[in-house]
């Protein structure tokens, strides 16, 4: 029990190095409170986990489904919300501090940090930073590490915290030496592009020179100082150049400074016994920067030179007899480089943000990376070679029961805000430990440096324990997935069950338990990695199994415990309880798919394992003799055999179903009522046998359009009238009367949900899964349910692609990349198996140039999609030292125009006679073949477009690189990235010649690396999420100043729960810039969003489209902050991003352009200027269609540089365009019109008196009398200005009289719409239209007024 208690209080930090508050406390952050945090990403790119954002963004106002079908979770109402927040900020205190050597200092605390977070900041303090074995003594009591200091009795404001060096152990001096080699490689970022200790690369510095809230400051006044303005030549509009390099520009701190040569540990290791009862730890090398070779004795009492030499051991101290605590300040004695530089260097290390310093939760690895020399070094060379268990872990000499940790965090307190942030924290720490060391065993698995537990079996039947985690690798083993797809089947179970692990864990029921289980692609093998159920590798699995099937459903078996269990997820899940016939044609009945397997662990706890099957089936994928599809599936050419039968659904798919079908209930159900109430008659026109397949049920109309908008008219009472209605009969006390009951009987009926008295639909997982049989009694529920998935087919097809579709077309969503296309596709429900179908669609699309960006990455999708799945079964044919060859003749034949490559075999000169002797102990499927050698890039480009065809159903045009290059419009340059991320491959920083036709763009000195790619559950910060959601709603609805406390609040919940980096704190950061812009604070908005920006590169990669984003919005505030040179280098850095990732010819890169161009028209760069602007014209027309109003924005916009140049002609021209887009579109009397109309005018008087003086001039020659003209460079404020318009961003001038009026405006015209709910009983007919139906309720009524309104957005 004891250590039950004491897991909890050390799994809230395991890792010690990682902590959230690893800062030094001068760079803690005033705004944050209690805890040194952070937050999340950007609507475009909604990154919820598999939450679908349909269901999330719901509005206040939408119709919300009864809560029968929502998660049964209480979600924490707003009264207790508001006090349990006041727990988290305990105000923070100050202690003073008294290290050996310096000045006393004081420190700020918090109540609930433990005593171990203020050592985390003493090791890393530039004047404390040598010392990690010490403790803290308050009036003489040494303090608990483990203890929090509120629970420290006398610890209060003022109180002196003493540092006490403590005797060395082997461990703590291990651990002093890990420190000091960390502090000496501080600013080297080799662990970043190496992809170890989660570092990831952060160039954001490089770009502002430092801290960018310093700079403000001296800059401001220098406004118009000369800045060179000219970006390279490849980042100009029309360049074709697409340099590799500038990715990764040489940041001056990585030359690092050479504080030793070496640092060791030596070969006298460990001390003879003789030597250990004087106190001798272990023995260090170190060969200082002034060539002086020198052994180190680590002792109980400290560090001290001895006389041992390379050869001859000589325990005896040696001169100067010097014996220090620390490592550093021995070395600091004996070398004077290193005094002198490791100052210097620590100076620099503390002066980093903070962000670029802090460990990532899950590692980011990078596709590209600089030749780097490979120095010694004495840590890294023990962790490779040690397993790494004894010290590094809390729990001395044992290793981490991964099991039990997973479920122990699973099984804490969540009755209040404290505690649940405490458990979600808990939960979230050890997912990440989990996935870190699941990951490294995954790759010791498949790299053969892992003895297989059935080591006399053939390869790909061997499963593995390392660490206790279980690996298997996805193989079909003994053909369990036989009548599955066999080997495909086995490849994609894993994904699938992880999908379904997800699921259960965000439902969250108490008592049922899940296994930790990480996916790992790694060199061409899938394997799994699990955490091990106690107990279950003592017995045989037939004896395990107390529920579900461990035959696909011949034998079947029940639990009790786990009905009930598991029917407390089938109202989140929409999972329908079913019963099934097992091999004794007995009834059995469950609560899951029959994979799903029940067993009971030596713990006692309830698991739950294979998942793969927690949803429906996808019957487009799996065709059923003797069952016909609806038409708009075998219109689209459905169904089509897939390689495996295990295509499932997604969470998202299902729940937009349910959704619509709630919203066809609502309105059929309306309808009747009111056709009851309009005829008067007795009986009331009934939908008999669910007549409503989804294509009559308005496709175009992809979640039923939110009903009580303008079209339903009238229907908004009525659908209030339904909701209390259901909610009555579903309660069920009999005060509803029977024609009301009828209509919802029949409502119920039409759209398929299993109660006849309320909505409710759930699907059967089992119907279609081969050898599964249902009972006799039970064939009209299985009809329906066939008949449910057959519409849920449907429904994907003919309303959720055509709808993603239509958010491409309106710009509604803006995928950049292939990742983010397939975010957009899986948040509404659509498998990437559809990419062809959705290629199809925007090709018949009428919108096809519109949607010109969605097809080039949509092609370059299916294209490096289709190539992965060929690397995969390539590189299982290589042996290890043919990988970097294999890879390099695999992209050559992929992306170089040479025509015919070789590959380069292992040299013969080191290939052993004797090599016919077979391995027993082979990594798996490593046969000696070179048949990958052979590959001609004909025969992969063949390949490719054949796997095109048999998997996404899509005919590529194309048998070379250079004809997909030429036919579709890709860049090689962006291939290349897209296949490296989606296999791992890290491959040279240098300029590639893809296109010489006389040698092969690759050599296998080009490969660095080949990488893991890792999926696992991301756990969420629920409390947190709620927060930040309540905070953009009241954005939303205007109250910026409420929103910011919210955000605020959210802010500091995710950093509670997540540490300091987390894509969600992202999100949340980069909406407080917004918000502290919008409101004027400029300096607090630059803070937020450079954090934002530094934190986006490090988690989610320096060339994600979410980072170029980022640097967009800092590029806005800083140029408001007058540091102008920033923002041009943030904005040219954007484009060269974009120009990698996509090219130039995406509707963001008109956005970025215009900034560009109206920067550089601030700083009077006239021609450079317009380039962009023109730039941005064209792409706006593009994709915008020539009358749209952000097309005569950007006429506008170019009219205005011509009038700086005076060429008044040019500007006539432009203005006159835009003059006529916006009379078409909004009228002569808009605002817009008006204001153009009067530009045209200024502009024709300037022409007439320019002409004038021209005339002047031909007349009289140089002695005529000219008065000069004015030209005048414009005003940074109206440049700022038309910043703020393009970028979406309004400033409504409003006094404070104003506000209070808004804000009653909208409080009358909600109880308005609320008056008009309560007159349900009146006739429908002639309701009259809800109040703020014509304009929209959110947006500020003075807003139509305003110069920047809302209409210029498009």
């Amino acid at each position: 029990m004891r250590w039950c208690v004491w897991l909890k209080k050390t799994c809230r930090f395991h890792a010690i190095g990682h902590m959230p508050n690893s800062v030094s406390p001068d760079q803690r952050d005033p705004s944050d409170s209690a805890l040194f945090l952070s937050s999340p990403e950007p609507p475009s790119v909604m990154l919820l986990n598999g939450d679908c954002p349909e269901s999330l963004k719901k509005e206040e106002g939408a119709a919300e489904p009864p809560r029968e079908n929502g998660l049964d979770e209480g979600e924490p109402g707003d009264e207790t919300t508001g006090q349990e927040v006041i727990v988290i900020q305990d105000t923070g205190f100050s202690v003073k501090i008294l290290a050996p050597g310096i000045e006393p200092f004081s420190l700020q605390v918090s109540p609930q940090e433990m005593v171990q977070e203020i050592h985390q900041v003493l090791m890393d303090r530039e004047d404390t930073c040598h010392r990690t074995c010490f403790s803290l003594h308050l009036d003489g009591n040494m303090l608990d590490h483990f203890s929090e200091l509120r629970s420290v009795e006398g610890l209060q404001e003022g109180s002196v915290l003493r540092v006490v060096e403590e005797p060395y152990t082997v461990r703590e001096a291990r651990i002093h030496v890990r420190h000091v080699r960390d502090l000496l490689k501080s600013l080297d970022p080799s662990d970043a592009f190496n992809g170890v200790d989660c570092n990831s690369l952060s160039f954001l510095s490089v770009f502002t020179d430092g801290d960018l809230g310093d700079s403000g400051k001296r800059k401001k006044g220098l406004e118009m100082d000369p800045i060179d303005c000219t970006p390279p030549e490849y980042i100009l509009p029309g360049s074709r150049e697409r340099p590799l390099c500038p990715l990764q520009p040489q940041n001056r701190d990585w030359k690092p400074l050479q504080c030793l040569k070496v640092l060791t540990m030596s070969g006298w290791n460990p001390p003879p016994g003789n030597r250990k009862m004087h106190g001798d730890l272990m023995y260090l090398f170190v060969i200082t920067a002034e060539d002086r070779q020198v052994s180190i004795t680590a002792s109980t009492r400290g560090f001290y030179l001895n006389q041992s030499t390379a050869y001859h051991f000589n325990p005896k101290p040696a001169s100067p007899r010097f014996l220090s605590h620390s490592l550093v300040e021995l070395l600091n004695q004996i070398s004077p480089t290193f005094k002198k530089n490791f100052a210097v260097l620590q100076k620099k290390r503390v002066q980093r943000h903070p962000f670029e310093r802090i460990a990532t939760p899950f590692q980011v690895y990078s596709w590209t990376a600089p030749q780097a020399e490979h120095a010694m070094d004495c840590v890294r060379a023990e962790d490779a070679y040690t397993s790494r268990l004894g010290y590094e872990e809390h729990i001395p000499g044992q290793t981490r029961d991964w099991n039990e940790e997973l479920q122990t965090t699973r099984e804490l307190p969540r009755k209040n805000l404290p505690k649940r942030l405490l458990r979600e924290r808990a939960i979230f720490k050890v997912h990440s430990d989990f996935t870190a060391a699941a990951t490294r065993g995954a790759m010791a698995v498949i790299d053969g440096n892992v003895m297989a537990i059935n080591p006399s079996e053939e390869t790909k039947m061997q499963m593995f324990i390392w660490n206790n985690i279980f690996f298997s690798l996805g193989f079909d083993v003994r053909d369990h997935y036989k009548d599955f797809g066999g080997d495909v089947a086995a490849y994609v179970a894993p994904t699938n069950d992880l999908n379904g692990v997800r699921t259960y864990n965000a439902v969250d029921v108490e008592g049922l338990y899940t296994l930790g289980t990480v996916v790992v692609d790694y060199r061409g093998y899938r394997v799994t990695a699990q955490s091990i159920i106690p107990g279950i590798l003592e017995r045989d699995q037939e004896q395990s199994v107390i529920y579900g099937s461990i035959d696909f459903g011949k034998t079947v078996v029940s639990h009790p415990r786990y009905l009930e269990l598991l029917e407390r997820t089938s109202r989140p899940l929409k999972i329908l309880r079913h019963r099934v016939l097992n091999d004794r044609d007995e009834e059995v009945e469950l609560c899951s798919s029959v994979e799903c397997k029940g067993i009971i662990g030596n713990d006692g706890r309830h698991y739950i394992l294979d998942l793969l099957r927690t949803f429906p089936p996808d019957l487009n994928f799996l065709p059923v003799p003797g069952e016909e599809l609806p038409e708009e599936c075998t219109r689209a050419g459905f169904p089509r055999a897939h390689r495996h039968k295990l295509c499932c659904l997604r969470q998202e798919l299902v729940d937009a179903f349910v959704e619509h079908r709630y919203l066809l209930f609502m309105k059929l159900a309306a309808l009747q009522l009111m056709q009851q109430k309009a005829s008067k008659v007795e009986n009331p026109t009934s939908l008999e046998n669910g007549g409503l397949s989804p294509s009559e049920s308005k496709p175009e109309d992809p979640l039923g359009s939110e009903v009580g908008s303008q079209e339903e008219g009238g229907s908004a009472s009525g659908l209030a009238k339904v909701k209390e209605l259901a909610e009555t009969i579903a309660s069920d006390d009999g005060t509803a009367d029977p024609r009301s009951r009828e209509v919802i009987r029949n409502a119920c009926k039409a759209v398929g949900s299993i109660s006849s008295t309320a909505f409710d639909i759930r699907f059967n997982p089992d119907i279609f899964s081969p050898g599964v049989r249902f009972p006799e009694s039970c064939q009209d529920e299985v009809r329906d349910q066939k008949q449910l998935l057959k519409d849920a087919a449907a429904f994907l097809l003919s309303c959720q692609i055509p709808g993603l579709v239509k958010d491409c077309t309106d710009h509604a969503v803006l995928p950049m990349d292939g990742a983010t296309l397939a975010e957009v596709m899986r948040q509404r429900g659509i498998n990437m198996r559809y990419l062809g179908k959705v290629l199809d669609l925007v090709l018949r699309s009428p919108a096809r140039d519109q949607l010109d960006h969605i097809y080039k990455i949509g092609i370059g999708e299916l294209i490096t999609r289709s190539a992965k799945h060929i690397f995969k079964t390539y590189l299982q044919g290589v042996e290890l030292s043919g990988l970097s060859a294999a890879i390099s003749h695999f992209l050559n034949c992929f992306l170089s125009s040479y025509p015919n490559p070789v590959a380069h075999l292992p040299a013969d000169e080191l290939l052993s006679k004797k090599r016919n002797k077979r391995r027993k102990n082979r990594p798996p499927g490593a046969a000696d073949n070179t048949a990958w050698a052979v590959m001609t890039p004909q025969e992969l480009w063949k390949n490719i477009c054949q796997e095109a065809k048999n998997y996404f159903d899509f005919s590529l045009e194309c048998d070379s690189v250079d004809q997909a290059v030429e036919t579709y419009g890709l860049q090689k340059i962006t291939l290349l990235r897209e296949i490296s991320l989606k296999t791992g491959i890290q491959i040279l920083l240098k300029e590639y010649s893809f296109d010489s036709r006389h040698k092969p763009a690759f050599t296998e000195e080009d490969v660095l690396n080949i990488f893991p790619v890792v999926k696992h559950v991301n756990p969420k910060a629920s409390d947190a999420f709620h927060f930040f959601q309540s905070g953009q709603a009241k954005v939303q609805q205007g109250f910026l100043k409420e929103g910011c406390e919210l955000i605020n609040e959210a802010l500091n919940l995710f950093n509670n729960v997540y540490g300091a980096m987390h894509v969600e704190i992202c999100a949340c950061l980069r909406l407080l810039a917004r918000l502290h812009y919008i409101m004027g604070d400029y300096a607090e908005a630059l803070s937020n969003q450079q954090k934002a920006v530094l934190m986006s590169e490090r988690v989610m990669g320096i060339e994600h489209p979410n980072t170029i984003q980022e640097y967009m919005h800092l590029a806005l505030y800083c140029f408001a902050s007058s540091q102008l040179s920033t923002a041009l280098s943030l904005l040219y850095r954007a484009r060269y991003l974009m120009l990698l990732v996509f090219g130039e010819d995406h509707p963001e890169m008109a956005l970025l352009d215009n900034n560009i161009g109206l920067v550089l028209h601030g700083v009077m760069e006239y021609d450079l200027s317009l380039r962009f602007l023109e730039n941005a014209l064209a792409v706006s027309t593009k994709y915008h269609g020539p009358k749209a109003l952000k097309v005569a924005l950007s006429h506008h916009l170019v009219a205005r540089v011509y009038e700086s140049k005076a060429e008044f002609r040019s500007a006539l021209q432009h203005e006159k365009e835009g003059y006529t887009i916006y009379k078409t579109q909004l009228g002569e009397d808009h605002e817009k019109t008006k204001e153009s109309s009067e530009y045209l005018k200024c502009l024709t008087q300037q022409a007439v008196a320019l002409q004038r003086t021209m005339n002047e001039i031909y007349r009289n020659g140089s002695s005529a009398n000219i008065p000069p003209l004015k030209f005048t460079a414009p005003s940074m404020a109206s440049v700022l200005e038309q910043l703020n318009v393009i970028n979406g961003i309004l400033f409504i001038p409003l006094s404070q009289k104003d506000l209070e009026n808004l804000k009653a405006e909208v409080a009358r015209r909600h109880q308005l719409q609320e008056a008009s709910k309560n007159k349900a009983e009146e006739p429908m007919a002639t309701e009259p239209e809800p109040a703020g139906a014509s304009e929209d309720v959110g947006s500020q009524p003075q807003a139509a007024k305003d110069p920047s309104s809302p209409s210029l957005q498009g």
